[in-house]
């Protein structure tokens, strides 16, 4: 997978935070750290979108149209 550089600004907290966890050995560097992060959060937020969207969904219609072609 290709990958940029960009540069962030993090508060002083959570990168102390951060640095405890890369000389744990939790994440091979910084980098590491935070790309899992956001991937992390990513996902989360697609799946709580994807959560969001099926709840709108009418279930008894839904069945109708998933039984329409076996009659």
């Amino acid at each position: 997978m290709a990958t940029s550089k960009i540069a962030i600004t993090i508060d002083q907290n959570l990168l102390h935070r951060l640095d405890f966890l890369v000389k744990s050995q939790r994440f091979a560097n910084r980098s590491r750290a935070i790309q899992e992060a956001v991937a992390e959060k990513l996902a989360r937020i697609e799946r709580s979108r994807l959560a969001q969207e099926c709840a709108k969904l009418d279930p008894k219609f839904e069945q109708e149209m998933a039984e329409e072609g076996f009659a």
